[in-house]
């Protein structure tokens, strides 16, 4: 037999997930439940959103820990929002190339694999040379792009997690 107050702690868990039907919004809900303010909250989604999207391909995940650990943001909520738009990491990398090469009026990146791979099998210095400039130059135009997006990520996001927050059934306890 569960004694009530196993039960009680129980149903606290679950309430979020009764509330939230999409699966990625669970740990969110979670978040909200247990003391996270939306405030804090859009930030962390924002900041990981915009950290995940970043053109300096595999290192999301660690710069997002990072970012958020000395922002003091929410570390879970940062990686939900960096890992959901993986996709869209893919696909903006030509663009921020395309966009610092455009930027700092550098030679266009050969974004073919074969020209990449013939490149640096001739001149593998020269090619990892090149390919670190048109990095830094995408990096660049991410930093500007980052600074624009972030505020306003958070700013969408906030009343969608004061909506949710509403819709939870308990007074959560909320971080001063």
């Amino acid at each position: 037999m569960v004694s009530g107050r196993v039960r009680v702690c129980w149903e606290a868990v679950l309430e979020p997930q009764k509330i939230v039907r999409w699966k990625f919004a669970r740990p969110l809900a979670h978040l909200l439940y247990h003391g996270a303010t939306p405030e804090r909250l859009a930030w962390s989604i924002a900041i990981g959103v915009v950290v995940g999207v970043n053109p300096l391909l595999g290192s999301t995940t660690l710069l997002a820990l990072v970012v958020a650990s000395v922002l003091r943001l929410n570390v879970v909520a940062s990686q939900i929002g960096n890992h959901l738009v993986y996709p869209l990491e893919l696909i903006l990398f030509p663009v921020f190339i395309k966009a610092g090469s455009a930027l700092f009026g550098t030679v266009g990146l050969p974004l073919a694999p074969k020209a990449l791979f013939s490149a640096a099998k001739a001149h593998p210095w020269d090619t990892t040379r090149l390919l670190w400039r048109w990095e830094w130059h995408a990096l660049v135009v991410w930093a500007g792009f980052a600074v624009v997006a972030a505020p306003v990520l958070k700013m969408v996001m906030k009343p969608v997690l004061e909506k949710m927050l509403a819709r939870l059934p308990h007074e959560p306890v909320v971080e001063k």
